[in-house]
Order: structure tokens, then sequence, then C-alpha cells
């Protein structure tokens, strides 16, 4: 008899991306060899998306306002049961295997916390061929700098040329992955305090103090277009970037790198708040860092559980190990 395809929850959250979302829905639906549970959370929209996803059936959970990307994965995640679960967001495509590919490659290790497939740079409206040299890699794997930045591998560059095997990173982009939902519920999901930006920089940061690895399943390709939502919801959408990244990746840093990082780390933010002044973005950054700050107490207490629930090390072992 044949095995039974494997059933995975996809969780999708979405922001007046009704066109992107309209793309990604039908990708979903050619998918090959898995059963998928798909749940849409909606984050109070006012195009068209409610419509779509009312019009298609397709299951969903309607917000009232923006309660951020963190939110929404973790309302969605409790509202399916599938052990293997697909963060993934709407301006993405995937090819009619990634699914299957990615499953496959959790069913081979059981001890992964996750996996990552190869993720394009999605142009709308050309032609996608995951096997186009000329196509720009948007991740092969998130990536840490020395000072606890993270960045996704190979950004920007043509894929052509460029050796691409399975490997481990030290961890998934948030733009599409695959997670076991015992990782998730071990660690609480993702940290809503970030609303959106380096959630999945702190998620993988906690999977990995707790033991568990990732993986890069470059077979699996999915497209992806990058902060589109993000550019259509705020007038100054660069603005509030730079107040979320500025806010979180120190709240990152102070949850897990080592003390004698702390010169290299107030280096980097000096350069930041000198690149903010250029890019007159000035008020937001130093917005975000504040409040960083503010939340010092509460981030020095999730240190302190970290380091005594786990092995803060395996965390700070992957500082500028990989090459950007």
């Amino acid at each position: 008899m044949e095995k039974p395809p494997t059933r995975v929850a996809v969780v999708i959250p979405n922001w007046n991306g009704a066109d992107d979302l309209r793309a990604c829905l039908a990708s979903l639906k050619a998918q090959q060899g898995v059963d998928l549970e798909i749940m849409v959370v909606d984050n109070g929209s006012t195009d068209e998306s409610l419509d779509l996803l009312r019009s298609r059936g397709t299951a969903h959970i309607a917000l009232p306002q923006n309660l951020g990307f963190a939110r929404a994965i973790n309302l969605g995640v409790a509202g399916t049961d599938a052990e293997l679960l697909v963060p993934l967001n709407a301006d993405t495509v995937l090819e009619a295997d990634a699914i299957v590919q990615l499953a496959e490659a959790m069913s081979a290790e059981p001890d992964l916390g996750g996996v990552q497939p190869r993720i394009l740079s999605l142009v709308r409206g050309e032609t996608r061929d995951p096997d186009d040299p000329a196509a720009r890699i948007y991740s092969l794997g998130q990536a840490l700098t020395a000072d606890g930045r993270a960045y996704e591998q190979q950004i920007g560059l043509s894929q052509g040329g460029l050796p691409v095997a399975a490997q481990e990173i030290f961890g998934a982009c948030g733009a599409v992955c695959m997670f076991r939902r015992r990782l998730l519920d071990e660690l609480g999901g993702y940290d809503e305090r970030y609303f959106a930006f380096y959630e999945d920089v702190d998620l993988n940061v906690r999977a990995r103090i707790a033991g568990w690895t990732f993986r890069l399943v470059p077979s699996a390709v999915v497209w992806h277009v990058g902060n589109a939502a993000w550019q259509e919801g705020f007038e100054r959408p660069g603005a509030e970037n730079a107040r979320l990244v500025a806010r979180n990746r120190l709240c990152t840093q102070v949850k897990f790198m080592p003390l004698r990082s702390l010169p290299r780390v107030v280096l980097v933010e000096l350069g930041s708040t000198v690149r903010a002044i250029r890019d007159r973005r000035l008020i937001s950054t130093l917005a975000g860092k504040l409040a960083a700050i503010g939340m010092l107490p509460a981030l020095l207490r999730d240190r302190r559980r970290l380091r005594d629930g786990g092995d803060i090390d395996l965390a700070r072992y992957w500082l500028g190990r990989s090459r950007q």
C-alpha cells in the first residue's frame, strides 16, 4: 500500500496583499505529495483579501487590526494541528515540489528542528525558472555576524556558479521555512513583543540554545518578493523598518551575546546611528534603541532563563561562522 501523503500546516500572515496572496494560494494548490492544512491570518486588511479568502473557502482568522507578524504566526499555529508547520509570507510563490522536499528532509533527520528552501527573489510578472543561473538569491539560510547582527546568506547574488548544497545553517529565514510543532511548543512560538523583523532571528537563537538544529534544502525552491505588505502599509515604511530593526536587534543581542562582545556591539550601534543620520531616519532609529533600553529588565530575565534552560554557547558558536 502507498504511504499516505505527509500532513503539513501552512500559516500565512497577510496584510493588504490580496494580489500576492492569490498567487501564493495558487502555488499551494499545485503542491504535490503533501496534504496541506492552510490557515491565513489576516492582520486587519482593508483591501479585498477577506473577500478572496471567503470566496475560496480558505480557512482564516480575521484580526481587527495589524497585530504583527509574530502574533499572526502564533495564532495560525494554534489554529492548526499538523506536526509539520510552514510559516509562509503572502508574497511568495512555491515550486510544485517545494513542501514535499522540505517534509522529506525533516523525515530523514528526526532531530532536525527546521529546514529552509532555496529562496529566490521574485519579480512580479517575470518568468520564473528555478534553474536560471541569473535568478537572484533571497536567502540560502540565516547567518550571524560576529557582533550578532543577522543576514540572509548570498542575498542579491545570482545563483549561477554558486555552490548550493544541502548543509547545516544557523537558522531559517522567516519568509518561508518548515518547523516541527514540538519546537514551537517548547519555545512558546515567536516573541510577540517583536511585532515584525528579527522575530525569526530571535526564534533561531532560542532554538539553538535549546539544542535544535537547522538545514538548508536547496532542492526545494520558493520565490519571494520581500517586504511587499510592509511597503504598502506604512506612509514611511523605511522609517518604521528602521525603528523595529534597531529595537529588535538589540533585544536579541541582550538575550544571548557574550559580554566580551559589548565594545564591538557599541561600535556597530554607533555606525548604525551615523547611517540613520545619512538616510534621514535618525528619530526612528533612536526611538528603537531607546525602546530596547526600556525593555532591558525583561530582556535580562530572558537571558538568565535561556542560560539556565540550555547551552547558550550553541547559539554563540554561529557568530561570524558564515560568509556573506
